[in-house]
C-alpha cells in the first residue's frame, strides 16, 4: 500500500512537470532579435504596413506569454507558443527582407538621382556663366548647390529618405532657375525682337553712310563691338559686359548692360575715368526713362531702385575696379584704336542680337538639350541596374 502511494505521487509529479507549457526561450530570443533588426532596418519607414502587422502580433503574443505562465497541457499536445513564435519569426524575416530591399532600391535610386542632379547643376552653372546671368538667379544657384551637398551628405550617412527629400528640393530649385533664365533671355530667340534689333543696327549703318562718319554697334550675344566708317564695317573688337550683361538694364546696380540707341556725350581720357579711357553715353535717354517708370509702376523692379547712369564704353578696369558693372569693356589696345576714330556725337547702338542663331539662343537650346540628355542618361542607368539585378536574382 505504501509503495502504491509512493508510485502514484511520483507519477503525478512527473505528469505535472511534463504538462507545464512554457515558451521556448530560444524562440523568444529569435523573435526579439529579428525585432531589433527590423528597427535597425527602419522597417517602419520602408515597410510600414508589414512592420505594423508584425508588431501587433508580437505585442499580442507577449501578452499571452505573460498571462499563460501557469497553463498546462498534455505532453502529446502541440505547444501553441512554439508554433506561434516560429510563425512570427518567419514573418519578421520576410518583413526584414522586404524593408532591406526597399531601402537598397531607394538608396540606389537616390544615388543615381543625386549624381544626375550634380551633373545637371554643373552644366547649368557653366551655361549661366556663359550667359553672364548670375544676378538673374540671385542666390538661388548657391542654394541649389548647398542642397545637393546636403543630399550627398545625408546619403553617405545612411539617411536615405532625407537625401531623397533634399535632392527633390534641389531639383525643384534648379527647374525654377532654368525656367526663369529662359523667360529672362527668351527674347534672344524671339524672331520679332531679333528683327527689331537688326533694324536698329541697319539704321546705324545707314547713318554712318549718309553722314560719312563713324558709328558703333554693340552686339551683346556675340560680345562684339563693330566700328562703322562711311557705312562699312571698319573694325571689330571683342568686349566684356556687365556681370549680368545679357539682360536689358532696368535700374542701377542690376549688373545689366543697357540696350538702345545712344550717343557719345563725352570722351574721357586717361585720368578722367577709372577704366583707362572711355566714351560716356547718354544713358538714361527718354526711352530708358519710360521703361524704368513703367517697370516700377508694374512692380517689376524694387520700389526704391534708381535708374542710374554713367554708362561708358571703356578700357580695362583699374586695380580698384576689377569688372565692369553694366558698361562695355574693351582691351586697352583696342580702346586706343577706337579712341582715335570716335568723337562726341558718335551714335552707339547696343542690341542683344542680329541673328536668330545667336550665342545666347544656342546656349539656351543646349541647356534644354543637356537636361533631356541627363534624363535619358538616368533612365539608361536605371535600366542597366535593373538588368544587373535580374541577373543576380537568377544566379542566386
Amino acid at each position: 500500500m505504501r509503495a502504491a502511494t509512493i508510485f502514484i505521487g511520483g507519477l503525478t509529479m512527473m505528469l505535472g512537470a511534463a504538462c507545464l507549457q512554457q515558451a521556448p526561450p530560444d524562440l523568444v530570443q529569435l523573435v526579439e532579435d529579428v525585432d531589433r533588426q527590423l528597427i535597425a532596418a527602419r522597417s517602419a519607414e520602408y515597410a510600414p504596413e508589414e512592420y505594423t502587422r508584425f508588431v501587433r502580433q508580437w505585442v499580442a503574443l507577449r501578452e499571452r506569454l505573460r498571462a499563460d505562465d501557469d497553463v498546462v497541457g498534455w505532453p502529446w499536445e502541440d505547444n501553441p507558443f512554439q508554433t506561434d513564435l516560429q510563425a512570427l519569426h518567419e514573418e519578421g524575416m520576410r518583413v526584414l527582407a522586404l524593408a532591406t530591399k526597399r531601402q537598397d532600391d531607394t538608396r540606389r535610386d537616390a544615388t543615381t538621382r543625386i549624381a544626375r542632379l550634380e551633373r545637371k547643376l554643373h552644366r547649368f552653372t557653366n551655361r549661366v556663366d556663359e550667359l553672364s546671368s548670375r544676378l538673374t538667379l540671385g542666390e538661388r544657384s548657391v542654394e541649389t548647390d548647398l542642397l545637393l551637398k546636403q543630399a550627398r551628405s545625408f546619403l553617405d550617412q545612411g539617411h536615405v529618405a532625407q537625401a531623397v527629400r533634399t535632392s527633390q528640393q534641389a531639383d525643384e530649385r534648379m527647374t525654377s532657375q532654368m525656367a526663369k533664365l529662359n523667360v529672362e533671355l527668351s527674347r534672344y530667340a524671339d524672331a520679332q525682337q531679333v528683327s527689331r534689333w537688326r533694324t536698329q543696327v541697319q539704321r546705324t549703318v545707314e547713318w554712318s553712310k549718309q553722314h560719312r562718319a563713324a558709328a558703333i554697334a554693340v552686339v551683346k550675344a556675340d560680345r562684339q563691338l563693330i566700328l562703322y566708317k562711311n557705312g562699312r564695317a571698319a573694325a571689330s573688337y571683342p568686349v566684356r559686359l556687365g556681370y549680368n550683361g545679357m539682360q536689358e538694364k532696368r535700374y542701377q546696380d542690376d549688373g545689366a548692360t543697357p540696350e538702345g540707341v545712344y550717343v557719345v556725350t563725352r570722351k574721357r581720357d586717361r585720368g578722367q575715368t577709372d577704366f583707362y579711357r572711355a566714351f560716356l553715353l547718354d544713358y538714361p535717354n527718354a526711352e530708358d526713362q519710360r521703361r524704368f517708370h513703367q517697370a516700377r509702376r508694374a512692380g517689376a523692379i524694387p520700389a526704391k531702385a534708381r535708374i542710374g547712369g554713367n554708362i561708358e564704353i571703356h578700357g580695362e578696369a583699374t586695380r580698384r575696379l576689377q569688372e565692369t558693372l553694366g558698361c562695355v569693356m574693351l582691351g586697352n589696345r583696342d580702346m586706343d584704336a577706337l579712341f582715335r576714330d570716335v568723337e562726341a556725337g558718335t551714335p552707339v547702338t547696343i542690341v542683344g542680337a542680329v541673328d536668330l542663331r545667336n550665342a545666347v539662343a544656342v546656349v539656351l537650346a543646349q541647356l534644354d538639350k543637356a537636361d533631356d540628355d541627363a534624363e535619358d542618361e538616368a533612365r539608361n542607368l536605371d535600366e542597366t541596374q535593373a538588368v544587373a539585378d535580374n541577373e543576380m536574382a537568377k544566379q542566386s
